[in-house]
Order: structure tokens, then sequence, then C-alpha cells
């Protein structure tokens, strides 16, 4: 199913429209003195009254439920879906009216009703879309109706269809328009009736315009077949945001726009580009290089005799240019040297492609690095590459097969061309990266004199720790030096004192945590703000990666890095509940069943978290505190969250661990969420909602793999163990035992595969 809310700031044309369909059928009336009684005309008087108390531009709202083709519920099935609909949006209380209309091919209803509540207050209209969507996903299962899409998809409009009308359907011959021209301003930044003409042509549908007196007037219609053509429509009857004074007004904010100079700009820029890769250009290869070189959409223009002589790019940001617009001297007829040639030839000699073929061998470079397991710096991995690994990385990569596409040559001269520019990307490359590593190493150095000298940690344990603070960011300290703690190749001077080395120091972290550890602590020293460090969601689990680390911190530190932490994971959790939130009511529960809760501190609403050693509370958005306190039981709800956080903590999953789970899960990764749960009893905190959802996404098939998986592994132990007795017996070397699986380990996190090899930043 799928349902859209609109609002109105007039009711009149709304009742009209769904109830005079001759196809209708009055399903019942809510909140009025009869639910199947009601006079229409009555229930308009009351939608006016209550609307007119308040002057918003949204006092009314004209809801639409649609079923998908074939999909069927009866009268009172469909009434109930509505009501429910209703409830959960916030309008259980405010009286409306809902029609079933049955001149589609999909069963749909329309629902009336007015923003505007008896004590002249408005309904809260924050979050509203995002309501809509949790709703209909709710209301779905418990209808059992076919699910919508979880992404929005672009809608494809019917080209060339052939649009089948009777004579006197003129109401079809209106939507067709409205829906093939709205979709098309909506597509495209349309800056004329002319170029809006062109768009509209391939759907069967003439534009006519009429000057009068300086007011530009516009009418549409539409060829059906064998010549004939529906009259044509004025546009304000069409719709009132189609008449030719407002389409005009759209038309002149697209050419006045501060975007297009800028579209115009970068689009001469690529094409100059791909220009000067090529020798020749035949061009009907022209549409296809641009797509495969630049990504851009290209589409030819032909003269009467079929010869292409221009060419138009149609932008991603809407803005449709052909040549003309752009440069004079960039067209296919200003530029007859490049374009009057059937062949296609890529310029071997070229500077462009020499650049293209350096810009291959730094990607082939970063790709072979991020797929070896053996984390060494990156200036160490360029050194050790041979050419040979080089070019079979290159071969992999869509820019290098574009380029030998049209280079039209064998593989000893590409492979010369290659030669020449592998050892220049190779030595700027290494240069680069060394000179970054280094840099990167006396910014991590510094951190380790600031956290120092501002007593970052309790002055009682800070010598404890101080070792782990040095590995915590990826480097080690050794005889007055720093150094990466995977390599030896560069050294910081670092002046500690008589510090004692501990003998073995067995501790390690992930690339990603070290990374977000060192952008936060860079925060906590320097006293920077959350916009400037921008820390991410995972930011709140770096006390579960190093407990040491943050259990020593100093009290105002701590305090500082609990709310920056809690911030960043509040905005992120906001984006992935959002599509299961029907109410304000869920926004919090759904928080609480995380181990988060909510307080009223005067007169704002601030988040807490039970993960905090320091209980600390970050306030909300101003947008979001409306949205909750729009909820007539805010007060309850905000004393029932006790309750909930009580028996996370009774149940043991008031640890990190636990909140670990549940965002892998958001992120897709249930095998891990398998191992976690199967192997250490570690229940993700979740709502049941969400939980539920993951199971049927793919989590419940994870948990059979990896339940039978330590299945296998408990025989496979059970059968080491007799080998291992047997081997005894014939005087067999001991066998090396298995190592059990740590479901904990993922991307971030699993460190046993650097031990021995160090760690890359």
């Amino acid at each position: 199913m799928i349902a859209r809310i609109l609002y109105r700031n007039s009711v009149q044309g709304v009742l009209s429209y769904v109830l005079g369909k001759a196809e209708s059928t009055i399903l019942g009336f809510q909140n009025t003195y009869s639910d199947t009684d009601t006079n229409t005309e009555f229930f308009g008087r009351v939608l006016y009254y209550l609307g007119n108390r308040h002057d918003s531009e949204k006092r009314y709202v004209h809801a639409t439920i649609n079923l998908p083709r074939g999909e069927q519920l009866d009268d009172k099935d469909f009434f109930e879906l509505s009501k429910a609909y209703m409830e959960h949006m916030g309008y259980g209380e405010q009286p409306f009216i809902v029609v079933r209309h049955r001149d589609t091919k999909h069963e749909h209803v329309h629902i009336v009703s007015t923003t505007i509540k008896e004590d002249c207050l408005q309904i809260n209209l924050n979050n509203d879309f995002r309501r809509n969507v949790a709703t209909q996903k709710y209301l779905e299962k418990q209808f059992g109706l076919s699910p919508s899409p979880d992404m929005r998809q672009e809608k494809e409009l019917l080209i060339y269809g052939m649009p089948q009308f009777k004579n006197e359907d003129i109401n079809g011959v209106r939507f067709y328009l409205q829906d093939i021209v709205n979709n098309t301003l909506q597509k495209y930044k349309v800056r004329s009736f002319k170029e809006l003409s062109e768009f509209l042509r391939p759907h069967h549908i003439q534009l006519r315009t009429v000057n009068h007196n300086g007011r530009i007037g516009v009418s549409f219609g539409i060829e059906v077949k064998d010549g004939y053509r529906s009259r044509f429509i004025n546009g304000y009857t069409v719709h009132p945001q189609l008449s030719g004074p407002k389409l005009q007004k759209v038309f002149e904010l697209n050419q006045k726009s501060k975007l297009l100079p800028m579209v115009k700009k970068r689009l001469e820029k690529q094409l100059r580009t791909t220009f000067g890769l090529f020798r020749t250009i035949g061009p009907e290869h022209l549409p296809d290089i641009l797509r495969s070189h630049q990504k851009l959409d290209c589409r030819l223009n032909y003269d009467g005799q079929g010869k292409a002589v221009d060419f138009s790019i149609y932008d991603k940001s809407g803005y449709v240019l052909n040549s003309k617009e752009m440069e004079k001297d960039i067209g296919i007829l200003e530029n007859p040297a490049l374009f009057e040639c059937e062949y296609t030839q890529m310029y071997a000699e070229s500077v462009q492609l020499q650049l293209e073929l350096q810009r291959c061998i730094k990607e082939a470079y970063r790709s072979s690095y991020q797929d070896s397991w053996n984390r060494t710096l990156f200036s160490e991995h360029i050194i050790r590459m041979p050419i040979k690994s080089i070019a079979t990385e290159m071969a992999k990569s869509e820019r290098f097969r574009f380029l030998r596409k049209y280079l039209h040559t064998d593989n000893r001269n590409l492979g010369d061309l290659i030669q020449l520019q592998f050892d220049i990307v190779k030595d700027k490359l290494y240069g680069t990266e060394s000179v970054r590593e280094e840099w990167a190493l006396q910014t991590k150095a510094g951190q380790i004199k600031q956290a120092i000298d501002k007593q970052l940690f309790e002055p009682p344990k800070q010598r404890e720790v101080l070792f782990e603070f040095i590995r915590s960011l990826g480097t080690k300290y050794d005889n007055g030096n720093l150094t990466y703690v995977n390599s030896d190749r560069h050294k910081v001077k670092l002046d500690m004192g008589h510090v004692t080395i501990p003998d073995q120091i067995e501790f390690y972290a992930s690339p990603g945590f070290i990374g977000e550890n060192e952008k936060v602590l860079d925060g906590l020293l320097n006293d920077k703000t959350s916009k400037e460090i921008k820390p991410g969601p995972t930011a709140i689990f770096l006390p579960m990666i190093f407990p040491n680390l943050y259990d020593a911190m100093a009290l105002p530190y701590r305090q500082k890095f609990e709310s920056l932490s809690l911030r960043a994971y509040h905005k992120y959790a906001e984006r992935t509940q959002v599509s299961f939130e029907k109410s304000p009511n869920d926004y919090i529960q759904f928080f609480n069943a995380k181990g988060f809760y909510f307080e009223k501190l005067g007169e704002k609403i601030c988040i807490g978290s039970i993960y905090s050693k320091c209980p600390v509370k970050v306030s909300i958005a101003p947008k979001t505190q409306a949205y909750l306190e729009s909820s007539i039981n805010l007060d309850n709800i905000l004393e029932g969250q006790t309750k909930i956080l009580e028996d996370i903590g009774a149940n043991g999953r008031d640890n990190l661990k636990n909140l670990w789970s549940g965002y892998l899960m958001e992120r897709g990764q249930y095998n891990k969420v398998a191992y976690l749960y199967v192997l250490e009893g570690v229940r993700p905190n979740l709502p049941i909602e969400i939980l539920e959802h993951h199971m049927e996404n793919g989590l419940r098939e994870a948990l059979h793999t990896v339940a039978k998986i330590q299945i296998d592994r408990k025989h496979a132990h059970l059968l080491r163990k007799g080998v291992y007795a047997l081997g005894n017996l014939l005087g067999s070397e001991n066998p090396k035992p298995e190592e059990a699986f740590n479901g904990f380990k993922d991307e971030l996190t699993d460190y046993s595969k650097y031990k021995g090899r160090g760690l890359s930043m």
C-alpha cells in the first residue's frame, strides 16, 4: 500500500472533488454526531469553521491510501484501515470523512480532515512524512497488504506510449497532463516554454502559448491516435500551478539560478578534458564516451539528412544544455578536425592520456592497499608493489577499460605507455605519502605532550595508562623516539623522562577506531566543537575498545567526551529508526529500548544514556522537541522510561557490547551479530519492531548458519581431543590448539590479524 498526505489552505475544492465522483462511496465519518449518517454539507461547515480559527497555510489535510493492483479490502476493513492510519498520524480525535473511489484500476480512499483542533491550536506537523512512512509499513503488516518499496524509486514516464482516452473523458486527459507535466518540471530545470514543449512532445502532448498584453497564457492538448487530438485545455484548468504566469515564474527562477553558471563551467571542463584524449571522435560514439569517462548523459541532435550537428547534455543537476549554450568552439560543427570522421581513435601522445594513466596507477595502488591483509604503511606498500601487480589491479578498473577500448593498441604498446608513467607516479605518490605520514606522526606526538601537560588523565592513573594511550594512537615509544606501531621508518623525538616501559604490551586496536579515537582526543584537548571534529556514531563505543584509557580520563574531559559522543550517536539513531517510527511515543520508546532516556530540564527536553560513566544530558533540536511535545501523554511516557531501563539492567544488557550488537545489525552485518549472539550471548539492544524487521531481512538465516558452525566446532573439538590422545600414545608432536572464534571482531575491531605485523594509519 502507499499512503500520501497533502495540506491545503481551503477545503471546498477538495471536498467537491472527493464527493463529486460518480463512482464514489462514503465509508464513514469520524468524531461527528454520526459515523455514517452525517450530512456532507454540515461536515463541510464543521471543517470550514475549525480551519478558519487559525491562519496557517496548512489548515486542511487531504490523505489518500492506495492499494496495489489486484489487492482488495471490503468497505468495513478499508474504513478500519483509514481510522488506524489517522490515529497513528495524530488525527484520531479530529473530524474526518473517508470516501472510496473506484475510478482507477487500483482501489483507494480519500480522507479529508483539518489540522486545527477545537482549542484553536494546530496539530504538530513536524516529521509527518516520516511518520507517514512508518505508519504505512505498520498497517501493511496489520492488514496483510503488500509492502511498499523501501527506497524511493524514480518514476519513469511512458515515452511514446500512445494514451488511450474516450472523446468525452476530459478528466482523464486532465489527470494525464498533470502527471506528465508535473513530473517533467520536477525532473528538469526547464527554462522556457519552448524547452518544455520539447520535453512533452515524446509523451504526445502539445503546448500552445498566447500573449495577452504581456501576460502569457498556456494551453495543453494530447494527440491520441489516427490524427485525433483532444481539445486544448487551459493550463490553469489542468492545475492552478500550471498556468502561464506560474510556469513563467518557474522558468525565470531556473534562468537566474546561481547554479546555472557553475553547471556550465563544470560541463565545459569535463568536455574539454574528454576531447583532449582523442585524435578523432565518430559522433555516434560521443554519448558512450561521455557516459563512460565523465558519467554524463549526452544525446545527439540531427539535421534533416540524419547527420549529427549538435549534442545536448542532460546534467544530474536537472539542467539540459546544448553545446551552443556553453562555449562557441565546443560543438560538433565547430570542431571538424575532431568530429568529421566515423573512426574513433584516442590520441596516444596526448598529455591528457598520460594524466589518465597516472590516475589509474594511483587508484590501483590505493585499491591494492585496501585489499591487502599485510597492513604496513602506505608508503612502504608503494615501494614493495611491482609494476606487474599494479597492472593487474589496473585491469579491474572501469577507467582503465575505457582507455583500452578506444586506444586501439596492442598489449606491448599499452605496457610501454604504463611503464613510462609508472615511475613518475610511484616517486610522486611515495613522496606525498611519506610527508603525510611524518606529519601525522608529529601530530600524534603533539597530542601525547598535550595530554600530559593538560592532565587528560587523573594524576594517580596517568603513568599506568600512558603507554596504552600511546598505543591507542597507533604508535609506540622506545628510547626517546615515537614511531608507528607497524613501522620504524618514521621517528619523532619525544622526551617522556624516566618512565619504565612495560616488558610486553598486549594491546591492539583497529585503524577505524584509532582514527576515531584520535579525532575525539583532538576535540577534547583543543576544546573543539562537534561541528569542527565531526565525530561518527562509533565514538560512543571508544570506552569499550579502550576501557582503561577512558576510565582514567579526568572528569571534565570525560564529561565533554560523553556529550560529543552522545550527540553524534543520537543524530545517527534518529536516521536509522525513521522508517519505523509512527509517533512521538515511538520516538521515545525506540531510544529507551537502546538504553537512552529523555528528561525535561527547564524548558528543554534532553537525552541521556545508561552507558555514560559521567551522567550527561544533551538537549535535542527545537524541532524535535516540538515533535515530542505534540504527544498528549508525554509526561506519562517519560515516567514509564524507568521500568524499561531497569529491565535492560536486570537482564545484563546495560553494556556497550549490547548497543554495539544493535549497531552492527542496523548496518546489515548479520553474520557478525549472529556470532556475538551464539558465541558470547550478546543480545542487541533494539526495539522489538526493528528486531523483527532484521530477523525477516536475513538475521534469522545468519543465526541458523552460525549455530550450525558452532555445533560443527564442538564436534571438531571432540575429534581433535581424540587425535591428541592418540598422538601422545604414538609419540607425535602436540597439535596446535584451535583458537575459539571471537564474534566481537569485525572490520573495525578485528585486531588479531595485525598482531606481529602492526597497524596501518
